[in-house]
Protein backbone atom coordinates (compact mmCIF):
# COMPACT_ATOMS: atom_id res chain seq x y z
CA UNK A 1 0.00 0.00 0.00
CA UNK A 2 1.55 3.20 -0.92
CA UNK A 3 -0.79 4.93 1.62
CA UNK A 4 -0.58 3.26 4.86
CA UNK A 5 -3.81 1.70 6.06
CA UNK A 6 -5.19 4.01 9.01
CA UNK A 7 -6.76 0.64 10.50
CA UNK A 8 -3.83 -1.23 10.85
CA UNK A 9 -1.76 1.64 11.81
CA UNK A 10 -4.09 2.51 14.98
CA UNK A 11 -3.99 -1.45 15.97
CA UNK A 12 0.10 -0.93 15.80
CA UNK A 13 -0.11 2.12 18.06
CA UNK A 14 -2.71 0.62 20.31
CA UNK A 15 -0.24 -2.12 20.99
CA UNK A 16 2.68 0.40 21.02
CA UNK A 17 1.02 2.17 23.84
CA UNK A 18 -0.69 -0.73 25.70
CA UNK A 19 2.93 -2.46 26.09
CA UNK A 20 1.15 -5.66 25.09
CA UNK A 21 2.63 -8.44 22.81
CA UNK A 22 -0.70 -10.23 22.81
CA UNK A 23 -2.33 -8.96 19.58
CA UNK A 24 -2.13 -11.85 16.67
CA UNK A 25 -1.74 -10.91 13.32
CA UNK A 26 -1.53 -11.99 9.58
CA UNK A 27 -0.79 -9.67 6.85
CA UNK A 28 0.37 -9.71 3.25
CA UNK A 29 3.56 -8.54 2.58
CA UNK A 30 5.03 -9.20 -1.66
CA UNK A 31 2.85 -11.99 -1.91
CA UNK A 32 4.29 -13.84 1.36
CA UNK A 33 1.86 -14.74 4.26
CA UNK A 34 2.67 -13.59 7.63
CA UNK A 35 1.41 -14.22 11.31
CA UNK A 36 2.26 -14.58 14.60
CA UNK A 37 1.98 -11.80 17.29
CA UNK A 38 2.63 -7.84 17.54
CA UNK A 39 5.51 -6.37 19.98
CA UNK A 40 6.07 -2.97 21.10
CA UNK A 41 9.23 -1.95 18.91
CA UNK A 42 11.48 -1.38 22.34
CA UNK A 43 10.01 -5.05 23.21
CA UNK A 44 11.04 -6.55 20.07
CA UNK A 45 14.35 -4.73 19.95
CA UNK A 46 15.39 -5.86 23.23
CA UNK A 47 14.31 -9.84 22.39
CA UNK A 48 16.65 -9.31 19.13
CA UNK A 49 19.64 -7.81 20.53
CA UNK A 50 19.54 -10.63 23.58
CA UNK A 51 19.25 -13.66 20.78
CA UNK A 52 22.38 -11.10 19.23
CA UNK A 53 24.10 -10.92 22.35
CA UNK A 54 24.77 -15.18 22.91
CA UNK A 55 26.05 -15.47 19.13
CA UNK A 56 29.49 -15.56 18.86
CA UNK A 57 29.56 -14.40 15.39
CA UNK A 58 26.74 -11.86 15.62
CA UNK A 59 26.76 -10.48 18.63
CA UNK A 60 28.80 -7.13 17.82
CA UNK A 61 25.13 -6.39 16.42
CA UNK A 62 23.51 -6.34 19.37
CA UNK A 63 24.20 -2.83 20.03
CA UNK A 64 22.52 -1.51 16.91
CA UNK A 65 19.02 -3.10 18.51
CA UNK A 66 19.60 -2.77 21.91
CA UNK A 67 20.14 1.01 21.10
CA UNK A 68 16.42 1.31 20.59
CA UNK A 69 14.45 3.97 18.62
CA UNK A 70 15.75 7.04 18.09
CA UNK A 71 12.29 8.13 19.87
CA UNK A 72 8.83 6.79 21.14
CA UNK A 73 6.79 7.08 18.26
CA UNK A 74 3.62 7.18 20.27
CA UNK A 75 4.50 10.18 23.20
CA UNK A 76 5.25 12.36 19.84
CA UNK A 77 2.17 12.21 18.03
CA UNK A 78 3.81 10.43 15.27
CA UNK A 79 2.16 7.32 13.81
CA UNK A 80 4.38 3.95 13.92
CA UNK A 81 5.85 3.03 10.06
CA UNK A 82 6.46 -0.85 11.14
CA UNK A 83 4.61 -3.84 12.53
CA UNK A 84 7.26 -5.87 15.03
CA UNK A 85 6.18 -9.24 15.22
CA UNK A 86 7.48 -12.10 17.13
CA UNK A 87 6.46 -15.61 17.50
CA UNK A 88 5.99 -15.30 13.76
CA UNK A 89 5.31 -17.85 11.03
CA UNK A 90 5.97 -16.96 7.25
CA UNK A 91 3.33 -19.02 5.74
CA UNK A 92 4.20 -21.75 2.89
CA UNK A 93 1.55 -24.24 1.79
CA UNK A 94 1.12 -26.39 4.96
CA UNK A 95 4.92 -25.04 6.72
CA UNK A 96 4.99 -22.46 8.93
CA UNK A 97 8.77 -21.18 8.52
CA UNK A 98 10.55 -21.39 10.89
CA UNK A 99 8.24 -23.56 12.29
CA UNK A 100 9.01 -22.43 16.20
CA UNK A 101 8.60 -18.60 15.40
CA UNK A 102 10.41 -15.90 14.72
CA UNK A 103 11.15 -11.92 14.51
CA UNK A 104 9.87 -9.82 11.67
CA UNK A 105 9.70 -6.04 10.89
CA UNK A 106 7.55 -5.32 8.32
CA UNK A 107 6.64 -1.88 6.80
CA UNK A 108 3.02 -1.06 7.63
CA UNK A 109 3.51 0.62 4.03
CA UNK A 110 4.00 -2.35 2.55
CA UNK A 111 0.67 -4.65 3.74
CA UNK A 112 -1.31 -5.18 0.88
CA UNK A 113 -3.95 -7.53 3.09
CA UNK A 114 -4.21 -8.24 6.59
CA UNK A 115 -6.96 -9.68 9.25
CA UNK A 116 -6.43 -10.22 13.10
CA UNK A 117 -5.94 -13.56 14.24
CA UNK A 118 -2.87 -15.91 14.24
CA UNK A 119 -3.47 -18.39 11.19
CA UNK A 120 -2.06 -21.86 10.83
CA UNK A 121 -2.46 -24.65 8.78
CA UNK A 122 -3.88 -28.48 9.45
CA UNK A 123 -3.65 -31.24 7.43
CA UNK A 124 -7.03 -32.65 8.32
Amino acid sequence: MSNPDELLVAVCAAVESERSNQMSLTVVVGGAVITGRLAPEAVWRERVAEVLKDSDRLGPFSDVFARGPRQDRTGHGEAPTHLHFHLARILQGSLGIPETGGMYRVAIKDVSAWTVGDLSYSDR
